[in-house]
C-alpha cells in the first residue's frame, strides 16, 4: 500500500507567501471630455453668468439708457427699492397671482393626468386636449382670451345673455382684471404639470394596485392609500416650478394690457421692472428690482424645499 508523500519543494512553496500583484499602472487623465462641455460652458457664461454679474453691477449704479456717465451711488437704488410703494405694490400683485394661480395649476394637472391615465380608449385624446394649450405661443393665448373678453360681442358674454346672466361683465376689462388672467394662465400652462404627473403615474407598478385590488381595497383608498403618497415626490416638484414660473409673470400680463386701450390692470414685478428700465431708462434701479425678486425666488425655494423634505423625513 503507497502513500503519497509532498516533496520537500512542495512544502516549502506552501509555506511561502503569495507574492504581490504587480502593481497597476496609474491611469492617465483624458480632458476630452471637456471639448464637449466647452461650448454649453462659454454660452451659459456669455448669455447668464456675464449679464448676472453685470446686472448685479449697474444695481450699485445709476446706469441709464440715456447714455451719460456711469457712477457709482451705493445702495441708493435699493434703498429706493424698498421704500417705492409702487414697487411693493406691483410686488404684491406678483405674489397675489402666484396664491391665485398656484393651487388650480397642481390641482387640476393632477385630476387631469388621473383621468388620462385611467382612459383607455380616449386616452390619446385626453392627453392631446390637455396638452395642446401649452404649446400655442403667449400672442395666440392673449390675442384668442382677449376676445372671448370683450364686454360687447365676447364669447362669454353672448352666452352669458343668452342665459339669462346678464352680458355686460367687463372681465380684463375692469379694474381688478387678475382673475382673468389666472384663467388664461391656467388654461395655457396647465399641459405641463398635467404631464409631469402623467409621467410620473405611468411609473408607479401595477402590482400594487393588484395586491390592493386582492385586499379588497375601492378606488378611493387606492387613491388616498396609494396614488398620493407615491407621488409626493412629483408634486413637490410641480409646486416648486409652479411658485417659480407663477412669480416671474409677465408676458400674458404685458400683452393682455398692451392689447386693448382700457383694459385697467395693474403692474407686476416684472412689468414694473420693465417698466423701469426701458420706459424710465433707469437701468441701476431696475437691476436692483431684478435681484430683488431673484431673492424672493430663492427664499421661496429653498423654503419650499425644506417643508417639503421634512415631511417625507
Amino acid at each position: 500500500m503507497s502513500t503519497d508523500t509532498a516533496t520537500p519543494e512542495a512544502a516549502s512553496s506552501a509555506d511561502r507567501p503569495p507574492s504581490p500583484a504587480p502593481a497597476r499602472a496609474p491611469k492617465r487623465r483624458s480632458w476630452l471630455g471637456l471639448w464637449f462641455v466647452l461650448p454649453f460652458v462659454a454660452v451659459y457664461a456669455v448669455f447668464m453668468l456675464w449679464p448676472m454679474l453685470l446686472g448685479l453691477y449697474y444695481s450699485f449704479t445709476d446706469k441709464s439708457l440715456t447714455g451719460r456717465p456711469v457712477e457709482w451711488i451705493g445702495l441708493e437704488n435699493w434703498a429706493e427699492a424698498f421704500g417705492d410703494p409702487a414697487a411693493m405694490d406691483a410686488l404684491w400683485n406678483t405674489a397675489w397671482f402666484t396664491i391665485l394661480s398656484t393651487p388650480p395649476l397642481v390641482i387640476l394637472g393632477l385630476a387631469f393626468a388621473l383621468l388620462a391615465h385611467r382612459a383607455k380608449r380616449l386616452g390619446w385624446f385626453l392627453r392631446l386636449s390637455f396638452f395642446a394649450p401649452f404649446v400655442v405661443p403667449v400672442s395666440v393665448v392673449t390675442m384668442v382670451w382677449l376676445w372671448m373678453y370683450q364686454p360687447a360681442g365676447g364669447l362669454f358674454n353672448h352666452y352669458l345673455g343668452q342665459w339669462g346672466l346678464g352680458g355686460d361683465h367687463l372681465w380684463a376689462f375692469q379694474e381688478d382684471a387678475m382673475g382673468s388672467v389666472v384663467i388664461t394662465t391656467v388654461w395655457w400652462t396647465l399641459g405641463f404639470n398635467f404631464l409631469l404627473y402623467l409621467a410620473a403615474l405611468q411609473t408607479i407598478p401595477t402590482e400594487v394596485y393588484e395586491a390592493a385590488d386582492i385586499d379588497g381595497a375601492n378606488s378611493l383608498q387606492k387613491l388616498w392609500g396609494i396614488t398620493l403618497p407615491l407621488l409626493k415626490r412629483t408634486t413637490a416638484l410641480v409646486i416648486v416650478l409652479q411658485l417659480i414660473a407663477s412669480l416671474r409673470i409677465f408676458d400674458q400680463y404685458y400683452l393682455m394690457a398692451g392689447g386693448a386701450s382700457n383694459l385697467a390692470t395693474e403692474n407686476v414685478f416684472i412689468q414694473y421692472i420693465y417698466n423701469s428700465g426701458f420706459v424710465g431708462f433707469r437701468i441701476g434701479y431696475a437691476s436692483a428690482l431684478s435681484y430683488i425678486l431673484f431673492a424672493c425666488i430663492i427664499v421661496i425655494a429653498l423654503i419650499q424645499f425644506r417643508l417639503l423634505s421634512r415631511r417625507e423625513d
